[in-house]
């Protein structure tokens, strides 16, 4: 598996967030990483129709669902097409966001492996920022202050991850619990 430790990162998008992937992928590029890119490139023919948002998702979230990438940025209009596509994947976990916080909160509070952005609305260096923030950070790293806030998120996680759609129905719509913890809202500590 490729993976963030070794700078490995899968990117793809249409011809909409193309724009944006082209100014993320040139600033990782600088940073060290090796960028492997699935959909549109600089010289995608307009025509060909397997570069469409939703086949640019299911391309990517095939390959993290096969083991072959950890993590992967995508990038449609809007973030929220390219992210339900690959979402269709076993054991992709996708998050499709517009600042750098709610970057950081998709990684260290629920783990996605695939982050989706919309370049209609994030902007070239807003972008940069969210990958960097997205790629510097995993799942419980310091982010967050609450009491027992991996935890509970972790175990959020493995019950998704574990979870049967008509085992769920036959259950009259009860998740099988792994465990429990307990998260209330706090304060901030000042």
């Amino acid at each position: 598996m490729k993976t963030v430790k070794e700078k490995q990162i899968l990117v793809g998008a249409d011809f909409a967030g193309f724009p944006l992937k082209e100014a993320v992928v040139k600033h990782l590029k600088k940073k060290g990483w090796t960028v492997t890119d699935v959909g549109v490139c600089a010289d995608s023919n307009s025509d060909d129709t397997d570069l469409m948002f939703h086949r640019v998702g299911l391309r990517a979230g095939s390959m993290i669902a096969e083991g072959e990438f950890e993590r992967a940025l995508l990038f449609c209009g809007t973030g929220m097409g390219i992210h339900i596509a690959a979402s269709k994947c076993p054991h992709v976990h996708a998050g499709v966001v517009e600042s750098v916080p709610a970057a950081l909160r998709a990684i260290t509070g629920n783990g996605v492996n695939v982050l989706a952005m919309g370049a209609f609305y994030v902007a070239p260096q807003m972008g940069c920022d969210i990958a960097d923030a997205y790629l510097n950070a995993e799942l419980g790293s310091g982010y967050e202050w609450w009491h027992n806030f991996y935890e509970f998120h972790k175990l959020a996680i493995d019950e998704l991850e574990e979870f049967d759609y008509d085992e769920y129905k036959a259950n009259g719509f009860k998740v099988n619990h792994l465990g429990d913890f307990p998260l209330q809202l706090e304060t901030k500590p000042e």
